[in-house]
């Protein structure tokens, strides 16, 4: 949990730092300064604690002083998050239609005349809205963060003098921690001993390049208060990552005494949108751009025809609102709320709830092969000496590297201990040989792994003093540092002819769709305490080592399901190319082209750019090429792409993707990386949340279409009305609580669901499509809003009041005028509700509503409390302070017409415009 706050806070920063200039923040503690400027004995005597670490007891009572070590993100004040759900445009607007009618109904008129009932009225819209803007935001925060809770972090720490797993926020200041290549920093710490331990600190420094962290005392300066975070070569700080190495380490500070936790106090505001609000934004302003044209000129028309300028605002500002969807927080918000809960239930979890747009919009999906293609079970198959023949001693060797190494053991690491526990012992034929060596050798030091060796050495020495430094790693890079080959247990000289047998020897593995690892020795390197990349060099290649890791079962069905569904999946791999294209053509990805990392170098963006579209598999590649390939496949090449991955090598090009995806077994700093969290290493649990998240998106764009287009066709109607009527065709008042009632329909779409055709391919936002839709289809609606008008002033209005208009405004009738225009905009009301509510229906789906494709149930259920309510208001009680009447019998089988013909044009409309657009949504 502490983890997935952490990178919270650090995406906060990263935000920061690229929209607005930081404030100053020197945020070290008083522990982690002293730390810095003293030897680590001293700070191990500061903190009371020891190179072993706490006892059991110790830590409990630390705990239940310090706290635990949780960093929470930037959080909003109850206050603040009122405010938010309160405070809008929107809500401004009905605030100030609800001065204006205080003014113009109670304040400006005698004690007599005063009708408050507007005001009240408006003023429980604006509670209803904002009430449900904030319990909705707050349940989805609430369920985000129980999601987040499903994904655990520990840490290694000393207690007892053992070395056991504890989540990160029961650190406390005086535990000892091991870090490695992999972890994330779970609190600030002090070096106590490290080995070639290079650390990224780019979320807190904006420098890439990872920054090598030392034992050594920071020299003081003369303000060790101001004491710079650069200057910190023997601190750890929490956020931060292990690129490779390994230390001891002391903490000095956790929870929000730390640099992190420091920073996460200042943090206000929010910095760069995502590509989501981004998309919401365009969608908003072209609300907004529709608003500033159609509002004034309703005024314009109301003020000129009807003379009265307080009444016409009134109207125009009531347009406005009218225009726009006013519940589109809520209805985002409650939309992305329950995809991620349907996604948790597919074994998929949100860190971010934007992500799950991106996921639905992905069309390309990066993903490395291990684990993700294969079945994550990695076998040593053969262990064989440079002629091809099984060897005991290339299987001691890659023993003795690979258990004594103290980084990130990985599957291949496992795979020959493993091997070597159930090996008898040439030398203890009672034992295996693992246990065997286990007994006879000591590490006496290492070189710890990294990407662009692509090897890992170490250095151990038997029960006669005797060292040699074994070294093990991918075969090419391998043969790169060997001079010598061992031959019938003799070391020669590796010759040109002794090196292409050896290469057709792995070739030949490769083949078969084995990987292969070298290892290869060196006797007596150098002194202790002295050894270094430099020492591998001259080394004697002893064999190989050949691994077989099968293509999951499921693999192929789920790659050609992907394919199908508009995703197209690219391998990114570290591994060997043969190896992966042998992996990839048994699983139906396209290997016929290969790119490999030595070739990525060598091509500018452009280049790449129209390689990596034509190629499926990429292999021998850095971190950094990786994270090159994703950047250039979403600027260049314009697609939304997703990467998938679980080790240290991932985690650039997760961050660089436009959704990064990883696993619960995954490193720290991959999970740290990621957007969304797959609790199963599976293609298949993805394929299921990519569909989840087209149906979100979905349910979304059923909202902002179908109530933008009939919102927009209301306005042009109101317009229409306004130019020929000679009074309002409804007034502020009710245009307002139609459209909050329609709003609050429409809260259930997030349930509804989605074509199956709809979600067969990639869904990124597209305002343009928003606006023709409102275009095309919202004058229909007009159509019929002015058959209604000319229908109740000429028809139902005269045969009500036995008068027409005319007669009327000839004879004077002031009460006579005010029951006409009362029963006409009492009419629209109800015909505009019921016209405006049943096309979410039609419009929900490109084929007619019937019992197979019909809405959710909460929709249609909340479609009838709607529909009834809107209908009864005329008769209630409370219509004489809405303005309303009870309207005539006659009208509602005039309703029942009007209602029919719309939705039977709306359904030509549609096919229509699905003809012309191919779909509609």
């Amino acid at each position: 949990m502490l983890m997935l706050k952490t990178a919270t806070v650090l995406e906060a920063i990263s935000k920061r730092r690229r929209t607005a200039r930081p404030a100053a923040h020197t945020g070290l503690s008083k522990n982690t300064i002293f730390a810095a400027t003293h030897s680590a004995e001293d700070a191990l005597v500061l903190l009371d604690a020891t190179a072993n670490g706490l006892t059991a007891e110790q830590a409990t009572e630390r705990l239940d002083a310090s706290g635990p070590n949780t960093i929470e993100a930037p959080t909003k004040t109850l206050a603040r998050r009122i405010a938010d759900a309160f405070i809008d445009p929107f809500a401004g607007i009905l605030a100030a239609l609800a001065l204006v009618s205080l003014y113009i109904d109670v304040l400006a008129v005698p004690e007599p005349q005063r009708d408050p009932s507007t005001v009240i009225v408006i003023g429980i819209m604006l509670l209803v809205s904002g009430g449900m803007k904030f319990i909705q935001e707050a349940r989805s925060g609430n369920a985000a963060e129980a999601l987040k809770d499903l994904v655990s972090n520990t840490c290694t720490a000393l207690r007892d003098s053992e070395r056991i797993e504890i989540p990160f926020d029961e650190l406390v200041p005086g535990d000892v921690i091991r870090l490695s290549a992999g972890d994330m920093v779970p609190a600030d710490a002090r070096i106590i001993t490290a080995r070639d331990l290079f650390v990224i600190e780019s979320a807190l420094t904006g420098e890439s390049e990872a920054i090598e962290k030392t034992a050594a005392t920071v020299v003081e300066g003369a303000d060790s208060s101001a004491l710079p975070l650069s200057a910190c070569k023997n601190i750890v700080f929490t956020g931060t990552s292990v690129q490779n190495g390994t230390a001891m380490a002391l903490v000095v500070a956790t929870g929000s005494d730390t640099y992190l936790g420091g920073i996460a106090k200042m943090l206000n505001g929010r910095g760069e949108k995502s590509a989501f609000d981004r998309g919401v934004s365009s969608v908003s302003m072209l609300l907004v751009r529709l608003m500033l044209v159609m509002a004034p000129a309703v005024f314009a028309i109301n003020a000129a025809t009807k003379g009265n300028v307080i009444d016409a605002l009134l109207f125009a500002t009531s347009v406005a609102v009218g225009i726009t969807p006013q519940m589109l927080p809520v209805i985002v918000t409650t939309s992305l709320s329950q995809g991620a809960k349907d996604l948790a239930r597919r074994q998929v979890i949100v860190k971010e709830l934007p992500a799950i747009q991106n996921l639905g919009a992905m069309d390309v999906l990066c993903c490395d092969k291990t684990g993700t293609l294969t079945e994550d079970r990695i076998v040593l198959e053969r262990y064989l000496n440079t002629d091809g023949n099984e060897d005991a001693r290339v299987l001691r060797h890659a023993f003795l590297n690979s258990f004594f190494q103290t980084g990130l053991k990985n599957l291949i690491d496992l795979a020959v201990i493993d091997r070597a526990d159930v090996t008898p012992s040439t030398v203890a034929p009672d034992s295996m040989l693992g246990q065997s060596l286990r007994d006879r050798y000591t590490k006496v030091d290492e070189v710890p792994f990294d990407f662009s060796r692509r090897r890992l050495s170490v250095v151990v020495a038997d029960a006669q003093g005797k060292t040699q430094m074994v070294t093990k790693g991918a075969a090419e890079e391998m043969l790169e540092i060997c001079s010598f080959v061992e031959i019938d247990g003799i070391a020669q000289p590796l010759t040109d002819e002794k090196l292409a047998q050896i290469r057709k020897q792995i070739a030949g593995l490769n083949a078969e769709g084995l990987r292969v690892i070298a290892v290869a020795q060196k006797t007596n390197p150098r002194c202790v305490g002295e050894f270094g990349i430099a020492d591998e060099c001259d080394m004697v290649l002893m064999g190989f080592l050949a691994f077989l890791d099968p293509p999951k079962a499921s693999a192929a069905g789920a790659v050609a399901t992907l394919e199908a569904k508009g995703v197209a999946v690219k391998v990114l791999t570290g591994d060997n190319d043969r190896v992966a294209a042998t992996v990839c053509e048994q699983i139906g990805i396209d290997a016929s082209n290969v790119l490999l990392g030595s070739e990525i170098d060598a091509l500018d963006d452009a280049e790449l750019a129209k390689r990596a579209e034509k190629t499926h598999l990429f292999a021998k590649l850095s971190p950094l090429q990786k994270a090159r390939l994703v950047r250039v496949m979403r600027e260049m090449l314009g697609h939304t792409v997703g990467f998938m991955g679980d080790g240290i090598n991932d985690a650039a090009a997760m961050r660089a993707s436009d959704c990064g995806i990883s696993v619960d077994s995954a490193v720290d700093i991959a999970k740290e990386s990621a957007d969304i969290i797959l609790l199963q290493k599976d293609l298949g649990v993805l394929e299921r949340g990519i569909i989840e998240g087209r149906r979100t998106y979905g349910n979304l764009l059923k909202y902002l279409k179908t109530t933008v287009s009939s919102n927009f066709g209301n306005v042009l109607s109101v317009t229409v009305a306004s130019l020929f009527l000679p009074f309002l065709p409804m007034s502020a008042l009710q245009l307002v609580l139609l459209s909050l009632v329609y709003e609050i329909v429409c809260i259930a779409l997030p349930w509804d669901t989605v074509d199956d055709a709809w979600t067969a391919r990639p869904r990124a936002w597209d305002a343009a499509s928003i606006k023709g839709f409102m275009l095309e289809l919202g004058p229909v609606s007009s159509l019929f809003d002015i058959v209604t008008f000319a229908a109740l002033f000429f028809v139902v209005c005269p045969a009500a009041v036995d008068a027409s208009w005319s007669e009327l405004a000839t004879a004077g009738d002031v009460a006579g005028m005010a029951t006409f225009a009362a029963l006409f905009q009492s009419g629209w009301f109800v015909e505009s509700m019921w016209s405006q509510t049943l096309v979410v229906h039609m419009l929900r789906s490109p084929h007619l509503p019937s019992p197979r494709d019909h809405a959710a149930p909460a929709l249609c259920v909340l479609t009838v409390l709607g529909l009834a309510l809107v209908t009864w208001l005329p008769a209630s009680p409370i219509a004489d302070a809405l303005g309303l009447m009870p309207l005539p019998t006659s009208f509602f089988g005039l309703l029942i017409g009007i209602v029919t013909a719309y939705i039977a044009l709306t359904q030509l409309a549609k096919r229509r415009y699905i003809a012309r657009h191919g779909e509609l949504l």
